[in-house]
Formats: structure tokens, C-alpha cells, sequence
């Protein structure tokens, strides 16, 4: 006898949000856990569904003449009765009527739909959910324990807990919470657990992403995020059109658009700056906002780096108990070391990263190559190589220079510590050498130049100049007079 199971059908889809597959599925397994419960097997039951809605429950037994198993074997006189032309060894199919399922047989059915449909919603919410992960959710505090909050979510129930609460908020019983879905895990027993958060970084990225159409349309991409809960976040932005500010497009006209993602930390501090492939550049929009000077590359290899900030951006730059600097490490995965100008100078560094310098700060230390007078001086020089040498009375580079090799080679210095030398003489100072007239007839000729008047000797005419008192020539005796004009 078929059964309309409409209502029941519209119940499950509209309350139990179930898929009619599933609805049907359901249904079958309650009405072979019934029909278990009466004839202690299922394996002679034929279930079929007429339409969407009306389902026919039938039993197959083979007609014989002595019945032995009445599960699956009818009587042929009572086959007859059924249908008349049944003969012995046909397969008969009774019609069972759903509606004389007693007590024992409905309550069995019930627990199996309960059980069926309980696991059915799992899998269904696992899957949902599942794929949800990154994404924000809104809910409402329900209860407390421990330090977690379990949020109503509807259709289910999520965690809170106290690791993934920042340390700027507090919550009440019904507030509104708008988290992130951090994770969605099923038990070995099909307990479901969705576990919130709102101190991961891309908790920061989805409520950006909701604020900035640009993000959402990838015409702005966010490079990275780092993150302290609830007192600061790097995020670094880059565009893929030339056209489209990636810092002007999340801050927002007034700042209407970062203000917005500040409100919903409860007011933990934003950085938002542009990414850059050069890491000095980059380094330097890291630090933000402090006004970096510039940057030295110290170790490319190692990733390490000096940021050079004035006296008064110290303190920025480093940030309360060390965290701007601490975030700027995370976010260019380098290590960078803040000093001051002034310590810097003090620093003993490379000769290369101090040549760098002194082309950054050439209006402080100006015209330093021309300054450089004394060994000591000299960027990069070993100190123990000018400590030798101003043993021995040679402190001036013009005293290194005139020394001559033989000497130099009996001071306490190395063959290369002498050719560095040099090669720091030659990279940092502009020497000028002068050159002697090597002979008589050159010396003349530059004194003749020098003067404005040329003289000839009266007896040969050879060029005479009026320091000669004999004529370098034929021997004549020479003077000068002057007459007034």
C-alpha cells in the first residue's frame, strides 16, 4: 500500500535545510529499520517511490505448498486469495501497510530518522563549513567557560576561543561577534567543531577585503600582513595598474576606509604601505611611521640591514618595547638594526657600507674625501695599520706616500696590509703630483713663460732671462736696467 510522505518531504527540506537525496535516503533506512523490527530482516523488502512523495512498501515471498519460512514463503491457497492465478513456485509481491506498524516498530523507525538525519546535517554542515574556512561569520555570545566563548551561529555552534580573542575586547552575553572561520573539524563520533578567530592575520584581510573594492577585484593585492593582536598591523600593498594608489585605495578618502577595519579591531593601530621588490625601499615603507633616512644593506646574503633614522624618529622607528621594529623585521624578513646618525658614526663597519654612507649623508659630513688628511682618517683603514705607522712618525698620508719602500719594509706591516693601504689612499684622496723640469733648457723656458717680457742677448740673440748675469751661449756678461716710463 503506498503512503504519501509529502509533508514530511517539505518539513525536512524547509526546516532540516536537507536535499531531497538525502530526504529520500533518510526515509528509506526509517522504513527498513521498521520492517527489521518485524520480520527480523530486510532482505525480501522491495521500497519503491511511485513520485517525488508517495513511497510503496512490498514484501517478495515465493508461493509453495507447505509454508516452512512465512518471511519469504506464502501459502498457494492463500496466494490465491491475493491473486488468482498464483501458482506454485512464483514470487509473489505483498503490499505492507505502513499504517499497522505497531509501538515498538514506530518507535525503532523514530530513533533511526533522528540518528539519519543528526548525522546527515553533520556531514552537510562539515561540508559547508568546510569550505567557509577564511571567511567572516557573524554570530551571538551564548555561553562561557574556561576563557572560551561558544557562539550561536544558527544552524550550529561555533568556538571562541581564548587564544584566537584579542587582548582590546571584551564580550558579553548576546553581543554580536563577527569572527573569522580559523577551522572546521569533524570528530571519529561526527561531532562537529568550528573554531573562530579574530586575531589572525586574515581576519584582517577578509574585513579589508569587505571595506576595498580594489582587494575584492584584485586591482589591489596585499603582499603580506603581519600582526600583534590588538595593538598594531603591518600590511603591505601593491597594484597591478599603474593608475591605482594600492595605500591611497585602502586608507579611503579621509580614511573613511581604514577607519571602518580600526573601528572593528577596536581601535588597534593600522600601518598600511607600499610593497616594494627593492628591499631599501622596502625597508624603509617597513618602518613606517617613523621617517627613515636610508637604509644600508649590511649582509645581502644573511638579510641584515641598518636603518639610519634621525634623533627625533628614534623612538618611532623603534616603536613601544621594540614592536614597529619587531613588525618590520616579520614583514621584509629581514633583520634591521635602528641607530641614529650620530651612532653610526660610531660604528665599526665595513669600508664599502661606510662609503655608502658618506655618499647618504654627504650634506653632514661634507666633502669628506678632501678633508682626509691623516692615515687614521681614511674609511675602513685597519687601526692597528695607522697605530704602526704613527709609531714610527708617519701620520700624514703625504708622509706614507714619501716614504720610501725600503723603510716601509721594516716596519711591523704586512706586504697586503701595505697594498690595502694604498688602495684606500688611491679610492678616497686626489693626489697631485708636481713635476720638476728635468733639464736646464725646460727650467728656462718655464721661467720664460712665467714672464711677460722675452730678452735676447745682445751679442748671439739667445733667449736670456733677467736672472742670468752670463749668456748661457757665447759667455757675454750680462745686466739689467730699468728706465722709467
Amino acid at each position: 500500500m503506498a503512503i504519501d510522505l509529502s509533508e514530511a518531504i517539505s518539513y525536512l527540506k524547509q526546516e532540516r535545510g536537507m536535499s531531497e537525496e538525502l530526504i529520500l535516503r533518510t526515509i528509506e533506512n526509517t522504513l527498513l529499520a521498521a520492517l527489521k523490527r518485524r520480520f527480523g530482516n530486510t532482505d525480501n523488502v522491495i521500497i519503491r517511490w511511485i513520485d517525488e512523495t508517495i513511497v510503496s512498501v512490498q514484501v517478495k515471498k515465493k508461493i509453495v505448498d507447505g509454508v516452512y519460512d512465512p518471511l519469504s514463503e506464502i501459502d498457494l491457497s492463500e496466494a490465491q486469495e491475493i491473486k488468482m492465478d498464483a501458482e506454485e513456485g512464483d514470487d509473489l509481491l505483498i503490499d505492507i501497510d505502513l499504517r499497522e506498524f505497531d509501538r515498538s516498530e514506530i518507535q525503532s523507525a523514530k530513533q533511526t530518522a533522528h540518528q539519519s538525519i543528526r548525522e546527515i546535517q553533520k556531514d552537510s554542515l562539515y561540508s559547508e563549513y568546510k569550505d567557509k574556512i577564511g571567511e567572516i561569520i557573524i554570530g551571538y555570545y551564548q555561553r562561557e567557560r574556561d576563557g572560551t566563548i561558544y557562539v550561536d551561529l544558527g544552524r550550529t555552534e561555533g568556538i571562541f576561543p581564548k587564544k584566537y580573542q584579542s587582548p582590546r575586547e571584551e564580550f558579553h552575553v548576546n553581543d554580536r561577534i563577527k569572527a573569522m572561520i580559523a577551522e572546521v573539524e569533524k570528530s571519529k563520533s561526527g561531532s562537529l567543531r568550528i573554531v573562530l578567530s579574530r586575531t589572525h592575520t586574515d581576519f584582517v584581510r577578509a574585513i579589508f577585503e569587505l571595506e576595498v573594492p580594489e582587494l575584492y577585484d584584485k586591482v589591489v593585492c596585499i603582499h603580506k600582513i603581519v600582526r600583534e593582536p590588538g595593538y598594531r598591523t603591518k600590511l603591505a600593498v601593491y597594484s597591478n595598474r599603474e593608475d591605482v594608489d594600492p595605500v591611497g585605495a585602502c586608507v579611503g578618502l579621509k580614511g573613511s576606509r581604514i577607519q571602518s577595519v580600526i573601528k572593528e579591531l577596536e581601535g588597534e593601530k593600522i600601518d598600511v604601505l607600499k610593497y616594494d621588490t627593492d628591499p631599501v625601499v622596502f625597508i624603509k615603507n617597513a618602518l613606517s611611521p617613523a621617517e627613515v633616512r636610508d637604509v644600508i644593506i649590511l649582509d645581502e646574503g644573511k638579510h641584515q640591514a641598518l636603518a639610519i633614522v634621525p634623533e627625533t624618529q628614534l623612538s618611532l622607528a623603534i616603536g613601544k618595547q621594540g614592536l614597529n621594529v619587531k613588525l618590520a623585521n616579520r614583514l621584509v624578513d629581514w633583520s634591521i638594526d635602528v641607530k641614529t646618525i650620530k651612532q653610526f658614526e660610531g660604528m665599526d663597519i665595513g669600508s664599502e657600507a661606510r662609503k655608502v654612507a658618506s655618499e647618504l649623508f654627504g650634506d653632514i659630513n661634507e666633502s669628506v674625501e678632501e678633508d682626509i688628511t691623516r692615515i687614521s682618517e681614511l674609511p675602513g683603514v685597519d687601526l692597528q695599520v695607522s697605530k704602526v705607522l704613527l709609531e714610527h712618525t708617519i701620520d700624514l698620508i703625504e708622509d706614507f706616500l714619501n716614504t720610501p719602500d725600503t723603510v716601509l719594509a721594516d716596519l711591523p706591516l704586512s706586504t697586503q696590509q701595505l697594498v690595502t693601504l694604498r688602495k684606500l689612499i688611491e679610492e678616497y684622496v686626489d693626489i697631485i703630483e708636481e713635476e720638476e723640469p728635468e733639464t736646464v733648457d725646460e727650467y728656462r723656458e718655464e721661467a720664460i713663460e712665467d714672464d711677460d717680457e722675452i730678452y735676447h742677448c745682445p751679442e748671439c740673440g739667445t733667449q736670456i732671462t733677467i736672472d742670468m748675469t752670463v749668456c748661457p751661449n757665447c759667455g757675454v756678461g750680462l745686466s739689467f736696467e730699468y728706465e722709467d716710463q
